[in-house]
């Protein structure tokens, strides 16, 4: 009896915090009640999906422009060094038949040539018509003759030897391998390249930012909460894993939203492009910036610049959320 009383008056040792009965696991399973840490439907949310979705769009919009203006001067390079031209200068007393037909056949014997087409006098009034006009009589005209030759694609003639035989051979003949327009228009196309390719950088610069301060203010608007789920055991993996998955969502949406505004946008202008083929304005516009229409690479890029915006979005909010969580860490062990 009296052994009963004593182990009844020994002191009895504390009872468990909540920390110590469960894991950090289980403690935060606890904490997540099914109710989302950041509210879905703000109107602070809905702004950030539109912005987002703009410059989804801007970034679309760039590299959609960046592929066409790609494409183009690959065709152009292409239609350019398939041809040569061989000019042929009136001189006194030259016979201009005999000498298109020795210049012929002079560029006829290289190998690499396959076919060459001397321009007749319509054909040259109508490459003088947009400045001098109609109505032309090319005969009282001291103009050059012009051939145009055909190169294989597969393999070119030797344009060195070619152009040394015809100025042996034809008086006032020359050889135009175009080499200076293609050099041009690979300089021009690598710069716009590289212009694009800085824009969006700078778009995708600036939506990192945007993220940054939404995620900040969505943060500030749930001061509160956050410090209580801080203090009451949840690490910074779990408060930024809310916040991330928040922040995906209007990522994605926006994102989504912004490049398919983009692909109905290149899509329609290729539309309104084949339409106006028949017309000699569409054909101009056609020589001149092609058809406006990307191709599966194009869109794939556009599926891919969704994909970066979301995961930059996601990404972002994780590292803000972390560093605002860790802050309040180190602000709290300096405290005690």
């Amino acid at each position: 009896m009296n052994d009963e009383i004593e182990r009844r008056n020994e002191p009895r040792p504390p009872m468990p915090s909540p920390k110590q009965t469960v894991g950090p696991h289980t403690r935060e399973r606890r904490l997540h009640s099914g109710n989302k840490i950041v509210p879905t439907e703000t109107i602070a949310g809905q702004a950030l999906i539109s912005v987002i979705a703009i410059m989804a769009f801007l970034a679309c919009l760039t590299l959609g422009i960046v592929t066409i203006i790609n494409q183009t001067a690959s065709d152009w390079q292409g239609d350019i060094s398939r041809e040569v031209t061989i000019q042929i200068r009136p001189f006194d007393n030259i016979e201009m038949d005999a000498a298109i037909r020795t210049a012929s056949r002079i560029a006829l014997n290289y190998e690499g040539v396959s076919k060459v087409t001397a321009l007749n006098d319509d054909a040259s009034a109508k490459l003088l018509e947009p400045w001098l006009g109609t109505g032309l009589n090319i005969e009282e005209l001291p103009l050059p003759r012009l051939l145009t030759v055909v190169i294989d694609r597969d393999k070119k003639p030797d344009f060195v030897s070619m152009r040394a035989e015809l100025l042996a051979k034809v008086p006032g003949a020359s050889l135009d391998d175009h080499r200076n327009w293609v050099d041009r228009l690979n300089t021009m196309a690598w710069a716009m390249v590289m212009i694009g390719i800085s824009i969006l950088a700078l778009v995708m610069a600036a939506t990192v930012l945007i993220v940054v301060f939404a995620t900040r203010g969505a943060m500030a608007g749930n001061r509160d909460v956050v410090e209580v789920l801080h203090f009451v055991g949840a690490d910074a993996g779990f408060i930024s894993n809310e916040f991330q998955q928040h922040f995906l969502q209007l990522g994605l949406k926006g994102a989504a939203s912004g490049a398919a505004a983009a692909a109905i946008l290149f899509v329609g202008m290729g539309l309104w492009s084949s339409i106006g083929d028949a017309t000699p304005q569409g054909d101009q516009i056609k020589a001149l910036f092609g058809t406006f229409s990307l191709g599966w690479t194009g869109y794939v890029g556009i599926f891919v610049v969704l994909i970066l915006i979301a995961i930059l979005t996601a990404f972002t909010t994780r590292i803000t959320v972390q560093r605002y969580v860790n802050s309040l860490y180190s602000y709290n062990s300096t405290g005690e």
